[in-house]
């Protein structure tokens, strides 16, 4: 009786105590179950949504601590639009930041987030985010006549220099996007709101940041639905009202941007097919009389 005793109290011990904070947070989540539901798409269970939810709570206690209306928020974007978060995945994340003097849970879309929504949009057949070494063969031109070659090293690829993204739509238009390494960081700081952040993947993933960065301005030109742009326009945002459509809710981040201009960038190669298209980084949608022309390629 003295050894099952023991071993009774041992294994009380032994449990995770959660913070008074963080067990209501996960009640909060458990009594949504209803709303998490009716968001996910049916390849994704609410049961399986909300035990990724509890392991980015566990895995960051932070998030505990950021205001339940942002976490929820942040939570009910992610389920709307259908990605996992915070899994190695890497579809999408939720990430403590402070915002004006307050910590509270953003939203933010990873490179293959936004990959699976473009496939999702039945508009591409292939689209893809990679690194150039220094050892690489790489070459491109811009101009009448793009070009854009890239032929990885076997082995000692060096460190990366570059980064660039290509799409191909079902209708034979293609388009791609090229940015060095300071390119990278420099749009990072102008336009990233978590880049300086402590919890920023930035930091952690720099790589798959940068992939995302190339990427979002590749698909500024490619002929997708409002769908698909409405889930970019959520990317990086802090939400603390629950809607129907989680787009349509206020973005509440408060963000100072740093004296200077930003910096000078390309943009990106045009599609040769006259379509309508958002700008992701303002929101404006594009008719094509202000946009460049079209270039048959």
């Amino acid at each position: 009786m003295a050894t099952t005793r023991g071993g009774i109290v041992a294994a009380k011990t032994n449990a995770p105590v959660r913070k008074p904070a963080e067990q209501t947070l996960r009640n909060m989540i458990a009594a949504m179950k209803s709303q998490i539901q009716a968001a996910l798409p049916s390849v994704l269970t609410p049961e399986r949504f909300t035990r990724m939810v509890f392991t980015a709570i566990s895995n960051t206690p932070q998030l505990a601590e950021c205001s339940p209306q942002s976490f929820l928020g942040a939570m009910m974007q992610a389920a709307q639009l259908g990605v996992e978060p915070n899994t190695p995945l890497g579809q999408a994340y939720l990430i403590p930041y402070r915002n004006h003097g307050n910590l509270e849970a953003q939203f933010q879309l990873g490179y293959k987030g936004m990959m699976d929504l473009a496939y999702r949009s039945g508009e591409v057949t292939d689209i893809a985010a990679h690194t150039v070494h220094e050892n690489d063969e790489f070459e491109y031109e811009l101009g009448l006549t793009p070009k854009l070659r890239h032929k990885p090293a076997l082995k000692d690829r060096g460190a990366a220099i570059m980064y660039y993204a290509v799409f191909h739509t079902k209708g034979g238009g293609y388009g791609f996007q090229v940015m060095s390494v300071q390119d990278v960081m420099e749009h990072g700081k102008a336009y990233s709101k978590s880049f300086g952040g402590g919890f920023s993947p930035w930091k952690t993933n720099f790589d798959e940041m940068a992939k995302k960065t190339v990427l979002k301005k590749c698909l500024k030109y490619a002929p997708l639905k409002t769908e698909f742009m409405r889930g970019i326009v959520s990317d990086e945002t802090i939400k603390t009202k629950i809607a129907p459509n989680m787009a349509d809710a206020a973005d509440e981040t408060v963000y100072e941007q740093e004296a200077g201009t930003a910096p000078q960038e390309q943009e990106a190669v045009p599609m040769p097919q006259q379509e309508r298209s958002v700008d992701t980084e303002t929101g404006e949608i594009l008719d094509g009389r202000d946009e460049e022309p079209k270039l048959n390629l």
